[in-house]
């Protein structure tokens, strides 16, 4: 695991400790924690600082996924005014898309088509027709 995200996923945890802590030294405890924590995130950052990125995902499903992935990870995902629909843009370091945010949403999205694809065949078995194999390639007829 990238070492951004360790300390990302340890500075989510060490603030769900804050935000539950009940005595004065567990929250003096929980914001010391937090304050070494982020202190180690802008040093990996200084290292490998975010640069901007554009990601084009024309699948309205996948894009969905890649926004959600990156909001999980506390990357703010945006585009520019006349940008299409189709492109989200982020600042993220770069070891971190190449290790970490690609390879988990080409998964992740591997696993969604296939479970849209099995549904949408069922569905469409079940409700149009039960042949719903694709189309028969045929030879192109010539005009001589």
């Amino acid at each position: 695991m990238n070492e951004e995200i360790r300390i990302i996923e340890k500075l989510r945890k060490i603030e769900a400790l804050f935000a539950g802590a009940t005595t004065a030294g567990e929250k003096d405890a929980a914001a010391s924690a937090l304050e070494r924590m982020q202190k180690r995130f802008k040093e990996i950052q200084d290292i490998d600082p975010p640069i901007e990125y554009k990601f084009s995902l024309s699948d309205p499903w996948s894009r969905k996924l890649f926004v959600a992935l990156l909001r999980r990870y506390g990357i703010k995902p945006f585009r520019y005014y006349r940008q299409r629909r189709t492109t989200v843009m982020a600042n993220i370091s770069a070891s971190f898309v190449d290790e970490t945010l690609w390879p988990e949403f080409q998964e992740l999205n591997k696993t969604l088509r296939e479970y849209l694809d099995e549904v949408t065949n069922n569905i469409i078995s079940k409700s149009v027709h039960s042949n719903n194999t694709e189309a028969e390639v045929v030879k192109q007829l010539t005009e001589e």
